[in-house]
């Protein structure tokens, strides 16, 4: 695996969660963290999950994850993508305030940091980004492409500003206040160019993986036809900025009723159907299960395709409620199309799968690791 997969090398949590003083060196291949529910494996792959989107997998608060009674958190580490890098992030409660280094350098911008350790995570909680509302697979996507896509993140920026400025506007006029409907339309053309790398960039990630994702639900044992679409308010066009700025102007009076932006990528979502009917509605959990760690897994084949790397695994029990058969499919498919260091998360050693039984294993008790489970 070595020169085709990022790796870390070394990792060093304080205060992070319950873990108040971690330091591992992983094996290549990875290892299995095995404790109890609430002793912090979950934690620490949390910790690992930071070092590339600089917040929590769970959408925690930084300050929720300092260790109680702690001033604040730090998780450091070494990595190799294309080199070796090291990576340090800090967050200190007092103040609020958040420090990173790359190499011994502050970077200009946190946004600078972003996927400094490729990774994708896969857990039972998973499942929303089937059955949970669209907020969660727009973050979903927009994660995955703003670590894959040149351009993407810039662009995310700058139309969450711009729609963070028109929402103002439009609260304001709606209450009566000073803003007019010109004040909210300045907006609209930065809202319109941005969203459209935004629209583009979507629609042509579900248009590429569409039948892939139905050939992984089948692979993984669903015998349904089960698919993927990109729904918008916006229709196909050559011209998507130019198509959203009329949509805007189009939608502004009855913007300026509601004091709220109703057109855009932010209204967007993904759509997974389950022979033609919403999966969200239809699916059993089993279905909904299915499918989301086909979207992991999708996830991991960008990361590999873009970068030319797999990404780290972290496996947080993901196959709790899966029978032993589509475990094992899903192992299999991940290792044919390259599975790389591996960290699983397990509350047993008998829950360990086959294909994993090869990893070194250490154990989790009240934020302690060690390698001897009598310890």
């Amino acid at each position: 695996m070595s020169g085709s997969a990022a790796r870390l090398l070394h990792l060093a949590v304080r205060d992070f969660r319950n873990l108040a003083h971690v330091e591992l060196a992983p094996p290549p291949d990875g290892l299995v963290l095995i404790g109890e529910n609430g002793q912090g494996k979950t934690n620490l792959l949390e910790s690992i999950y930071y070092l590339q989107i600089l917040r929590s997998a769970r959408g925690a608060r930084d300050q929720d994850l300092v260790r109680f009674g702690a001033e604040g958190f730090h998780i450091g580490a070494s990595v190799e993508t294309n080199t070796p890098h090291e990576i340090g992030v800090g967050f200190e409660r007092a103040g609020k305030r958040k420090r990173v280094r790359l190499d011994g350098v502050i970077p200009e911008r946190l946004s600078d940091a972003l996927g400094a350790l490729p990774s994708v995570m896969f857990s039972p909680a998973d499942v929303e980004l089937i059955a949970g509302s669209p907020n969660m697979r727009r973050r979903f996507i927009d994660i995955m492409l703003a670590l894959t896509a040149p351009g993407y993140l810039a662009a995310l920026q700058r139309y969450r500003a711009a729609l963070a400025r028109r929402n103002a506007a439009l609260r304001d006029a709606a209450r009566g206040g000073r803003e007019s409907a010109a004040s909210v339309a300045v907006w609209e053309p930065p809202l319109a160019e941005h969203g459209a790398v935004l629209w583009t960039a979507r629609r042509t990630w579900v248009s590429a993986v569409d039948a892939r994702f139905e050939e992984l639900c089948h692979e993984i044992g669903e015998t349904s036809t089960v698919r993927i679409r990109y729904a918008s308010s916006l229709a196909p066009s050559d011209d998507p900025a130019a198509s959203l700025a009329a949509a805007l102007g189009e939608k502004r009076a009855h913007d300026l009723r509601r004091g709220l932006t109703h057109v855009g990528p932010h209204r967007d979502d993904l759509v997974i159907t389950l022979d033609g009917r919403d999966l969200r509605v239809f699916g059993s959990a089993g279905q909904q299960r299915t499918a989301a760690i086909a979207l992991r897994m999708l996830e991991a084949a960008t990361f590999s395709e873009r970068t030319g790397r797999a990404p780290v695994f972290l496996l947080d029990d993901p196959f709790a409620e899966l029978d032993a058969r589509r475990s094992a499919r899903i192992l299999g498919l991940l290792a044919r199309d390259g599975l790389g260091q591996t960290m699983l998360a397990v509350p047993r050693e008998s829950d360990i799968p086959p294909q994993l039984t090869r990893l070194d294993r250490m154990y989790v008790s009240g934020g302690v690791i060690t390698r001897d489970a009598t310890q």
